[in-house]
C-alpha cells in the first residue's frame, strides 16, 4: 500500500492488498510473496507473486503477475518454482529466475489435472521430493473436471450420511497426494534444467482422502521427507458425518525413489483428530498433535513426538497426566522444528492472539511447560532460517500483514519488525491505542474483552455501543486482521466496539472452552449480559441508549437467542448472520458429530438437551429490530435457519430485512458480495443509532431495495 486512506470504510478493507505469509530464502534476506487485490471500479481481482529485498530497503519488486500463477516455492536461493493453469484442467510446474523469471521461466512438467498444496524437499543439489495434493477418482485416476465425461442427468443417488459438506455435495471423487522427482536434467539446448517425473498415487488402493476434505488449507494434513511420508485421513470404517476421529499415518521410503504403502499410527487413548504431522529437518522425527475425544472438533490437541517413523511404536507423549489431559492447559495447532532438530516450536492460542511458544523436542527434556517467546498480534506463519533465527507472518486488529525476524537465542532484543503491509495501521488511518481490554467477572469464571475505539475518539463525547458476538462456538476474537468481521472497521464508523470472550471461548484454558456444552444459552448468555452491565456502569463515553448486537454463526445463534431474552430489549437492533433459529433444524446439518456432541446425543435420545437452549421456544418475546443473512450455500446452518426467523420477525410485525447470498457459504468471501454485506449491515445499525447512512454515498446503494431508510435515519 502507498496511499493512505481518508478513511477506514469497507472499500479500504476489502480492496486493501491482501499479502500471504512470507516465504523467505535460506538467510532471510529475499522474501517471496503472493499479493492480490481487488479494484471495485474495474470489478476485477490482480494477483501478483513478488519478492521483497530486506537488504535494499525492504523494496519489493514483481517477479510475475501471469494468469494462473500460484502458491511459489524456493528451489534455491537463486530459483523458484510455481504452479501456472494450463490448457483443459491441466496444471504447469513452471521454474524460473525470480530476478527475470519471465525471460528465465520453463516447464519442469505437466500435470494432467487441477494439482496444489506443493511440498518440496531437498535431498541434494540436483533432486528433490515433490508433492502435491490432486482429487482421485474411486480407481485411483486423475480427476480433471474440463475432461471428465458430462453425465446426462443431474441426479446423485446417496444410500449413507454425509450427502454433503461444507458448500458442496459429496462425490466419489477423493483428495490424493501425489508424489515424484524433481532433477536435474540436460535440456535440449545442453543446459541443465529441472525435469518433474511421473507422479505416483500414494494413496492409491487405501480408502483414504488426504487432504481432508474441509474449507482451509489442506497442506498441514501432510508432510514429506527422504524416510518416509506422513499424513493424517478420517476414520475409513466411521462415517465423517457422526465422528471426528482421524487417524495418522506413515508411508516409509521403499529404499528407492518411492513410499511404501501407507500404516496407520496408533495413538493409545486418543480416539479424536490427529493433525498437524511435521517432519524433522533431517526427516526421521515427527512431530503431531492428537486430541482424546471423538466427536469433538474443540477438544484440547496434545503434543507427541515419535523420535523414529521407521519405529512408530515408540511415541513420546508431552506433559501427560493421569486423567489424559494433559498438563499444558493450551491446544498447540501448529509446530516446527529447529535446524539441529532439538527444539519445537509451537503455535497456540492464548489470552485472544496467536504465539510461539519454545520446548524440547525430547518429552524426557521437557520438564517445564512451553516458553511463550513471542506475542506481536496473532502469528499465521513461522519459518526457520538457516543460522536458526525465525522469519515470523502475522496481522493485528489493526495492520493486515506484517513481517518480523526473531533471535530465539536473544529474546531479550525482541522480535524485529521488518515489513508491514500497511505500516503498522498508518496506512488505514489505524493505531494500537484504539486497542485495549476489559476482564470482569463472569457467570463462571473471569472473562476477557476486546475493546476497539474510533480512531477520532474523545473520551469527553458520546458514542454508540456496537456489541459483537464471536463465532464457534469454541472460538474466539483474537488480535488478528479479518476481511469478514473486522472490528477496527465498525469502530471507525463511530461505534465503541466490545467483542467479548465468554464460555465457551478458546485460548483461555479447556475448562472455559468446554464449559459451554449442554449451556448454549447459559453462562455464555449470563457471561454476554455482564459485559453490557460492566460497560455501562463503567464507560461512559458509551451511549447505552445506542446500543446494537451482532454475530455470526453461533454469534447469530447468540442473536436469536438475546432476541427472546430480556437482553435483547437493551440494544436498538440486531444482526443475525448464519445463525441458529431452532435447534431441530441442526438435524440438517452435513456434520451430525457436532450437535451431537454440544447436546449430548442424538435429537430422539435427549431431546431435553436439544430444546433447552432452543431460540424458536422464545420466539413471542421477539421486539427488537432485526437484520437476517443467509447463503444458499451453506450446508453447516441451512437456509430454512435464516428464513424461519426472517418469517417470524415479518409475521409479529417487527422492523426487518433478510439478505442472502445465493453463492456464497458460511463465509460471503466474494468481494462484491462482501462489500454488499457491509453495506447492508452498516446501513442498517447506523440508522438505528444516528450514525450516517453508509450507503447513501457508497457502493452499491443502487442495489439496496428499501428506498426510505436514508429517510428513517434523518428522522431519528
Amino acid at each position: 500500500m502507498t496511499i493512505r486512506a481518508k478513511k477506514f470504510t469497507p472499500e479500504v478493507l476489502l480492496s486493501a492488498p491482501r499479502r500471504s505469509a512470507g516465504i523467505p530464502n535460506s538467510d532471510g534476506s529475499r522474501i517471496l510473496f503472493n499479493v492480490s487485490k481487488y479494484s471495485f471500479e474495474d470489478h476485477n481481482e490482480t494477483k501478483e507473486i513478488r519478492i521483497l529485498e530486506v537488504n535494499k530497503h525492504n523494496e519489493s519488486y514483481l517477479v510475475t503477475d501471469a494468469k494462473g500463477i500460484s502458491e511459489p516455492q524456493w528451489i534455491n536461493d537463486d530459483l523458484i518454482l510455481t504452479l501456472e493453469a494450463g490448457d483443459k484442467g491441466s496444471t504447469k510446474v513452471i521454474i524460473g529466475d525470480p530476478n527475470n523469471f519471465e525471460n528465465t521461466k520453463y516447464t519442469a512438467g505437466t500435470i494432467a489435472a487441477p494439482a496444489s498444496e506443493i511440498k518440496l524437499k531437498r535431498l541434494n543439489q540436483q533432486s528433490y521430493i515433490f508433492a502435491c495434493v490432486i482429487s482421485t477418482k474411486p480407481d485411483g485416476s486423475p480427476y480433471n473436471p474440463e475432461t471428465a465425461k458430462k453425465p446426462h442427468s443431474s441426479g446423485q443417488l446417496y444410500s449413507s450420511l454425509f450427502v454433503r459438506h461444507w458448500d458442496h455435495y459429496i462425490t466419489p471423487n477423493r483428495n490424493s497426494i501425489w508424489y515424484g522427482m524433481l532433477s536435474l536434467s540436460k535440456s535440449s539446448s545442453s543446459s541443465e534444467e529441472f525435469k518433474l517425473s511421473s507422479l505416483i498415487n500414494a494413496l492409491k488402493g487405501t480408502g483414504l482422502s488426504s487432504p481432508i476434505d474441509q474449507s482451509t488449507g489442506g497442506s498441514v494434513n501432510f508432510d514429506i521427507g527422504p524416510y518416509g511420508l506422513v499424513f493424517v485421513a478420517k476414520d475409513p470404517n466411521q462415517n465423517p458425518a457422526n465422528h471426528t476421529k482421524q487417524n495418522l499415518y506413515v508411508a516409509v521410503s521403499d529404499g528407492s525413489s518411492g513410499y511404501k504403502k501407507p500404516m496407520q499410527i496408533p495413538v493409545p487413548g486418543f480416539e479424536g483428530a490427529c493433525a498437524n504431522p511435521v517432519l524433522s529437518p533431517d526427516g526421521k522425527s515427527l512431530a503431531f498433535t492428537a486430541k482424546k475425544q471423538n466427536g469433538y472438533e474443540a477438544d484440547k490437541n496434545q503434543l507427541f513426538v515419535i523420535p523414529d517413523i521407521r519405529r512408530t511404536s515408540w511415541l513420546n507423549y508431552f506433559y501427560p497426566t493421569p486423567n489424559g489431559k494433559g498438563n499444558w492447559d493450551r491446544s498447540p495447532d501448529g509446530m516446527i522444528w529447529s535446524q539441529d532438530g532439538q527444539t519445537l516450536y509451537v503455535l497456540a492460542e492464548d489470552q485472544a492472539a496467536e504465539v510461539i511458544y519454545r520446548l524440547p523436542a525430547n518429552a524426557i527434556k521437557a520438564i517445564q511447560l512451553p516458553q511463550q517467546i513471542m506475542r506481536q498480534g496473532s502469528v499465521t506463519d513461522v519459518r526457520v532460517l538457516r543460522n536458526g533465527q525465525l522469519f515470523v507472518s502475522t496481522s493485528s486488529l489493526v495492520d493486515n500483514s506484517a513481517y518480523y525476524v526473531l533471535d530465539p537465542s536473544s529474546l531479550s532484543i525482541g522480535p524485529k519488525l521488518i515489513s508491514s503491509n500497511s505500516n503498522s495501521g498508518a496506512l488505514f488511518g489505524l493505531s494500537k491505542k484504539q486497542v485495549s481490554e476489559i476482564r470482569y467477572p463472569g457467570a463462571d469464571a473471569e472473562i476477557q474483552a476486546i475493546v476497539v475505539k474510533p480512531s477520532t475518539f474523545n473520551a469527553s463525547e458520546k458514542y454508540p455501543l456496537a456489541l459483537l458476538i464471536h463465532g464457534g462456538p469454541q472460538g474466539a476474537w483474537t488480535n488478528a486482521w479479518s476481511t469478514r468481521w473486522n472490528l477496527a472497521m465498525f469502530a471507525e464508523q463511530g461505534y465503541v466496539v466490545v467483542a467479548p470472550n465468554p464460555t465457551g471461548s478458546t485460548g483461555f484454558g479447556q475448562k472455559l472452552t468446554d464449559g459451554i456444552q449442554y449451556n448454549w444459552g447459559g453462562s455464555p448468555y449470563q457471561d454476554i449480559v455482564k459485559c453490557v452491565d460492566y460497560v455501562e456502569q463503567n464507560f461512559k463515553f458509551i451511549d447505552m441508549d445506542r446500543a446494537v448486537a451482532l454475530g455470526a454463526s453461533y454469534g447469530g445463534y447468540m442473536m436469536n437467542w438475546i432476541q427472546g431474552q430480556p437482553l435483547g430489549r437493551r440494544f436498538k437492533a440486531l444482526v443475525t448472520h448464519d445463525g441458529v433459529f431452532s435447534m431441530t433444524g441442526q438435524l440438517a446439518s452435513e456434520e451430525l458429530w457436532f450437535p451431537e456432541h454440544e447436546f449430548g446425543g442424538r435429537y430422539w435420545m435427549n431431546r431435553e438437551s436439544w430444546l433447552q437452549w432452543d431460540p424458536s421456544r422464545y420466539a413471542e418475546n421477539w421486539a427488537t429490530p432485526q437484520l437476517i443473512i443467509h447463503s444458499e450455500k451453506d450446508y453447516r446452518l441451512t437456509m430454512s435457519e435464516g428464513l424461519s426467523a426472517f418469517n417470524v420477525l415479518q409475521e409479529k410485525g417487527i422492523e426487518s430485512k433478510f439478505l442472502m447470498f445465493p453463492d456464497e457459504n458460511h463465509w460471503v468471501l466474494k468481494p462484491e458480495n462482501s462489500l454488499l454485506w457491509h453495506t447492508v449491515v452498516l446501513d442498517w445499525i447506523n440508522a438505528f443509532v444516528g450514525l450516517p447512512i453508509y450507503g447513501e454515498k457508497g457502493y452499491p446503494a443502487e442495489l439496496l431495495e428499501d428506498a426510505d431508510m436514508s429517510v428513517r435515519a434523518k428522522n431519528r
